[in-house]
């Protein structure tokens, strides 16, 4: 089949990840996938057979805009046509991503399902925040997926669309994210002369209000002294002047995006998720999979559908780090054997890639 993923950009994210991983894993079943990046901004290594084109140059964070969407939906459609004349048909197209579905859902391009990565109920009430026109443009945005095939990372997050009332879509269903187990672990058991000797836990995800470094701060001051906390973002600068606020700066060890942070994840004694909302929680399934055990806010979506049976003792509300803090010692007292959590079989990245491809059915 002929495959064509399209998203924002390939900088660092959950949401690339994924779709890198399942390119990768179509491919190797012989299958024809092109890579349609809006921006040209491409942090992760793309692997060989992979081929990604890039619509517009530079960052392309206003393509969507109510003044340039019209003409960028023909930019988009035009790429679709020398595509179709290139391959004769394209049997799947994938959206991600919000300024990616603006332009699809506005576009004549047939085959399209839209992929919901995050809750969209959480996503809406941070932008509010940021002041009417960002929430405006939020709210807009999802309502674009009306009438749409929905592709949710979790049950949680379908679950959410069905009961509200913002987005009625055409069809809806759940494919957990894919991953690829022997290559996590190929690169789990790479050596990587930065990756402290000292006992440490670690924290991945960017540095954004959604992942609460506030409360991942408080309750790693209230840890014992001997841990250090490895933090993989962005945003360095920000993430010491916060440590500072909670005394806990000298513990801090950032070495800042990681192409393959799996060894540094596999080597921590546990890994730490403190968010307020996530659409699955990539990084607690890669946990489980080299052996490192989790803790983790019960957050919509994702985390209760990982941790399930003994390891659902290890979720806590979200915002308590008093309650994260006894989780923690828990866990490291427990080191619990995590290799057989059941979620490992339902996101193995050969059973989630036959699912997506069965939509081109």
């Amino acid at each position: 089949m002929n495959i064509v993923i399209v998203i924002d950009s390939l900088v660092g994210g959950g949401a690339e990840k994924v779709m890198l991983t399942l390119a990768q894993e179509m491919v190797s079943k012989a299958h024809n996938v092109t890579i349609l990046s809006l921006a040209q901004n491409i942090e992760y290594d793309i692997p060989n057979p992979l081929s990604v084109e890039s619509l517009f140059s530079g960052r392309a964070t206003k393509v969507d805009r109510f003044w340039q969407i019209k003409k960028n939906v023909k930019v988009l459609e035009a790429w679709f046509e020398q595509k179709l004349l290139q391959l004769g048909s394209i049997d799947l197209v994938l959206s991600n991503l919000d300024r990616s579905n603006n332009l699809l859902a506005k576009s004549k391009i047939e085959n399209i399902h839209f992929v919901v990565h995050n809750s969209v109920n959480a996503e809406l009430a941070r932008q509010k925040k940021l002041g009417p026109l960002s929430y405006l443009y939020l709210k807009k945005s999802k309502q674009n997926l009306n009438g749409k095939s929905l592709i949710c990372v979790s049950k949680g997050v379908e679950e959410e669309i069905k009961q509200g009332n913002l987005i009625s879509p055409s069809a809806i269903t759940t494919i957990y994210n894919p991953f690829n187990f022997k290559e996590i672990n190929e690169q789990a058991n790479e050596s990587n002369i930065n990756i402290p000797d000292t006992p440490y836990l670690i924290h991945v995800g960017r540095f954004a209000k959604q992942k609460r470094h506030d409360v991942l701060f408080d309750t790693f001051a209230k840890l014992d002294k001997k841990y250090k906390l490895v933090l993989l973002c962005n945003k360095k600068e920000k993430a010491f002047k916060l440590a500072k606020q909670y005394g806990i700066e000298n513990q801090l060890i950032v070495p800042g995006f990681e192409q393959n942070p799996y060894n540094w994840i596999k080597q921590a004694k546990a890994l730490l998720l403190s968010s307020d909302f996530e659409g699955f929680g990539n990084v607690l399934v890669e946990a489980l999979a080299v052996g490192t055990p989790v803790v983790s806010t019960e957050c919509p979506h994702g985390p209760s559908e990982i941790l399930t049976g003994e390891l659902s003792k290890y979720l806590v509300p979200i915002g308590q780090s008093e309650k994260l803090v006894l989780a923690v010692k828990q866990v490291l007292a427990d080191n619990p054997n995590v290799g057989k959590a059941a979620i490992l079989e339902k996101v193995c990245a050969d059973r989630v890639t036959e699912q997506y491809l069965a939509l081109a059915n």
